[in-house]
């Protein structure tokens, strides 16, 4: 050990330490909460960045020794306890603290820069942030950020006004405000699980296999938990053997139960042999060293065409128990089922036959598919394809435990809070009210952490060792051994007459799950739910099939099967209209969806329960959209000539979404007056770092006519919270936004009979006004103040305490389009990303300027998907991509040159306030539009994302 001696943060600073300590562990030891690691040391994702000796680097590539005599800055340094920098205040007055995992180093390169170069080029702003990684974002507003903080200096009073404003009448919903948690993130104060982990927890580390297909044949792990330090070595030998699935969906899960914590056989490259609970981490990584472990190697399969192929190994060969709806051949299927993989549970039938490698299937139609094609002038049949991607959040998954007496206390990054308890109290053996899961802040999630993934082995560790335990996953494991994006394949049929009418559209949407089935039938079935409707015509059939491979694990990602659907049915329009001479935009003009539309392929098509009628389409902002596009974007305006080489081509698409599932999803709420008046919103809803607790705090200061900052909203704790189903499926604004107007609308009644006998009048004599205020129709005025104290006193009504729930049987679905322009070099196949237009339907904005946060963000992780992201593996099934840097996620050098997002209002009827949703629906249209983009410019049709120089040249039979 030695002393390290330099200046911190203004500080002289003395810490011991050994030479080659990494920095960024020492100061965040230290408790510099803005030191993360999002990527291991590789220095790529940047939330690791320091001010050292007067330029911006990683921590994690330093060492200790490379401090002395130094002088190191932190985003600490930025404010004070009460006071923001000039760029913090400008990044939450732009609106881009979302997850703000990054956003205290963002903060800290910022200011460096403007420190350095005090009015920078837009090339200087993107040189000094070349070095950090926003995955939420998207980049674009921070050009805002820079140019409001550049205004400040000179005028400290500058409004922030780069988000537009709705609803006049309205006097919180729609207009812009500060998220509840910016501030903290944003200062980089405790927020995160990473930050909560007790002193004296225990680290828990996986052994991971090295095989995609393989039976443990040995497992010896006896010197392992001899090692001092080692607490305790899980196994399938030691662990509960309940079959469940890692996807965090309403019970019961419409989701085979296809894996256990660890078993004996291995479904993938990076799969759980072992977990070891250890006192420190270089105790936990020697451990694993001394685990003896043979395999019995198995063929794998890789594909959807090697899984379904005739003698194919089965992934799944367990034994196969069925809860409802059990085939009549359940009996021969098992009869040489293996024991050793343990017990396949499927709660009721929704296709899952593993002994073809099919987890899930469903299949239906409307009207009569014969007659359509034999209506059509023109009939094309088309194969589409997506490669596997990753959600890449900025804070890997992180899950801590411990036990408070016979409770279990859990922080968690989690999007489903109370799916974790359910499925952690069954997995232990105890009941629900034994099990307390506490959302905190999440660092990015892309429904990612909607899958149980690090939860139930901290649980076991801490309920089994009565330790403090934490599972902290690395981004190696994000990539090998977490949730991505389904591979899809999808062929399609599609007949038109010559004017460009469709007819007839026959979907086989074949989707490739992995090794576990979680999200099987509801991903793969929303490609066909999330594009088939866009075009309502009456000859609809489809049909999903997904199927069991070796693959590293998929699950739940925004878009949740919207973007493969949309590309391959976007792109078939393309090819049709290209076929009739006609331009793409008025062929989707032609055919697309209207305002009162009924959508009767969505009653044969959903996610378990359908509706027992069409639903129609009631509220749909496409008339402005498709206007505006057009004209904003310039689509009919000549294409610029870029020279010898490089041609210009524009290409589109029109996306929906949903805003929760009808019938299926619930959201609960509960309000509390507090002694002095002001409110306490217990939500049921997570937020994910979209806002949704100041969506809740709107929904109630706009209800009660209350000053937004006189509400707090307390939400993702399973003790002191409803139920609520979680947030995905977009339902946020609208199910716990519902829930929230519910329980407040009861509030206002309470208060208003409250006050009314308070001053002697009728119910009908009293009304709210602002501020927090009722008044009778004689001028006289009680506060919510007079009111709750005299609630609680001895001659008093009771504490004010009310509660919402919503379910509804009504879709709410926002409708958008993505305009792309793109230049591309016939010589060499460079895609150059000039114009991305976006122009979104979100209902009534109700965060303005985080929904324009989240279209970029989602727009940009949507380009990321078309244009340079893949998990890719060699012939042996070994995954290759296992770090950011090879992953291929855009960084600021990647975005659009001209980047636009626009929020189009409508009034919908089922949301509150007339709300949909509007951060999962930005990932649906880049693909088609971008490739139909490049085949405008250069004649080539890509018919599998991503879109790599390589496709193009072979498009042009150059190589």
């Amino acid at each position: 050990m030695m002393k390290i001696q330099f200046t911190l943060n203004g500080k002289a600073t003395t810490v011991d330490c050994a030479a080659g300590d990494n920095v960024q562990r020492l100061l965040h030891g230290l408790g510099l909460h803005s030191v993360r690691d999002s990527d291991n040391g590789f220095g790529f994702a940047g939330s690791d960045a320091i001010w050292f000796n007067g330029t911006i680097i990683n921590a994690s590539l330093l060492v200790a020794a490379q401090l002395e005599g130094c002088e190191i800055r932190t985003a600490e340094s930025l404010s004070e306890w009460n006071q923001l920098s000039l760029v913090q205040q400008a990044m939450i007055d732009v609106g881009t603290v979302q997850s703000g995992y990054n956003d205290p180093a963002m903060s800290l390169i910022l200011t460096d820069l403007l420190e350095r170069i005090p009015n920078p080029s837009r090339a200087e702003i993107d040189d000094a942030l070349t070095g950090i990684f926003s995955r939420d974002g998207g980049y674009q507003q921070f050009y805002e950020v820079i140019e409001l903080a550049i205004a400040r200096r000179d005028n400290p009073e500058k409004k922030a006004e780069y988000a537009p404003e709705f609803c006049d009448e309205l006097d919180v919903v729609g207009k812009v405000a500060p998220k509840t948690d910016s501030v903290k993130m944003v200062k980089a104060q405790p927020s995160f699980v990473e930050d909560f982990i007790a002193k004296d927890a225990c680290v828990i580390k996986i052994l991971r296999s090295p095989h995609p297909h393989a039976f443990i044949s040995k497992l010896d792990v006896t010197k392992a938990e001899a090692l001092e330090g080692v607490v305790k070595v899980l196994t399938y030998r030691n662990t509960p053997d309940t079959p469940y699935t890692p996807g965090g969906q309403s019970a019961p899960e419409p989701s085979p139960l296809d894996r256990r914590m660890f078993g004996q056989k291995m479904r993938h490259v990076g799969d759980r042999v072992a977990g070891v609970i250890a006192e420190s981490e270089a105790i936990a990584a020697e451990a694993m060293k001394l685990i003896e472990v043979e395999y019995d190697v198995l063929p794998a399969v890789m594909t959807i065409d090697e899984a379904r192929a005739e003698g194919a190994p089965l992934v799944h060969n367990e034994p196969i128990e069925f809860m409802a709806g059990a085939p009549a051949d359940l009996d021969e299927q098992n009869a040489n089922a293996d024991p050793r993989e343990g017990k396949l549970i499927v709660n009721f039938p929704f296709g899952c036959e593993p002994r073809k490698n099919i987890a899930a299937g469903v299949q239906g139609k409307i009207g009569d598919i014969d007659q359509g094609f034999a209506d059509a002038d023109i009939v094309l049949e088309r194969t589409y394809e997506s490669k596997q991607a990753q959600q890449t959040p900025t804070e890997t998954h992180i899950c801590h435990a411990l036990m408070d007496g016979d409770r279990l206390v859990m922080h968690a990054s989690t999007q489903v809070p109370f799916h974790v308890r359910r499925q952690v109290a069954r997995l232990l053996g105890v009941k629900q009210n034994k099990v307390q899961v506490q959302k905190v802040r999440v660092g990015g999630g892309f429904g990612s952490k909607q899958d149980i993934l690090v939860e139930d082995v901290t649980a076991y560790a801490a309920f089994v060792t009565g330790r403090p335990c934490y599972l902290h996953y690395t981004r190696e494991e994000e990539f090998i051994a977490c949730s991505s994006r389904h591979v899809a394949k999808v062929n399609l049929k599609v007949g038109a007459k010559k004017d460009g009418t469709l007819t007839a559209i026959d979907m086989d949407f074949m989707a490739n799950t992995g090794p576990y089935g979680n999200h099987a039938l509801t991903v793969p079935s929303n490609g066909p739910a999330l594009s088939l409707p866009l075009y309502p015509i009456d000859n609809v059939r489809f049909k999903v099939t997904t199927y069991y491979s070796n693959i590293c694990p998929t699950g739940a990602y925004q878009g949740y099967g919207a973007p493969k659907g949309v590309f391959a049915l976007t792109m078939i329009l393309a090819e049709i209209a290209k076929e009739l001479d006609m331009d793409l935009f008025e062929i989707i003009e032609k055919n697309r969806v209207h305002e009162g539309d009924p959508l009767k392929i969505k009653a044969a098509v959903g996610e378990g329960d359908l509706p027992t009628e069409p639903p129609k389409v009631l509220s749909c902002a496409l008339d402005d959209i498709m206007r505006m596009g057009r004209e904003q974007f310039g689509w009919d305006t000549p294409k610029p000539d870029l020279g010898k080489d490089w041609t210009v081509g524009r290409g589109m698409a029109i996306i929906q979404q949903k805003s929760g599932i009808p019938d299926i999803d619930q959201a609960n709420c509960r309000a509390k007056l507090a002694s002095d008046g002001t409110l306490i919103v217990h939500s049921g809803g997570a937020d994910i770092g979209t806002g949704l607790d100041l969506v809740v705090a709107k929904i109630a200061a706009e209800t009660l006519k209350m000053p937004l900052e006189e509400i707090t909203v307390i939400s993702g704790d399973t003790d002191h919270c409803p139920f609520d189903k979680g947030a995905y499926a977009s339902s946020g604004t609208c199910f716990s936004g519902n829930a929230a107007k519910k329980a407040v609308e009861a509030m206002r009644e309470r208060i208003l009979t409250c006050a009314a006998d308070a001053l002697e009048v009728t119910l009908a004599d009293v009304e709210l006004v602002h501020p927090a205020t009722v008044q009778a129709k004689d001028g006289r005025r009680i506060t919510y103040a007079e009111i709750a104290h005299k609630a609680e006193g001895g001659k008093g009504w009771g504490q004010l305490l009310t509660s919402g729930s919503f379910i509804t049987s009504d879709f709410a679905f926002p409708y958008g389009a993505n305009f792309a322009e793109v230049a591309v070099n016939t010589r060499t196949g460079e895609v150059k990303l000039k114009k991305f237009h976006a122009l979104l339907d979100c209902g009534t904005p109700m965060n303005p300027d985080l929904a324009l946060g989240q279209i970029y963000g989602a727009s940009m992780r949507a380009i990321g998907h078309s244009m340079t992201e893949e998990i890719a593996y060699d012939k042996a099934g070994q995954p290759l991509t296992r770090d950011l840097k090879s992953y291929g996620a855009p960084m600021i050098g990647d975005i659009p040159e001209e980047f636009v997002a626009k929020l189009v209002p409508c009034d919908d009827p089922v949301g509150p306030f007339g709300a949909k949703s509007i951060s999962e629906i930005g990932v649906n249209g880049a693909s088609p539009a971008i490739a139909s983009a490049i085949h405008d410019a250069c004649g080539v049709w890509l018919r599998e994302w991503h879109f790599t120089p390589e496709k193009i040249l072979k498009g042009l039979n150059k190589i």
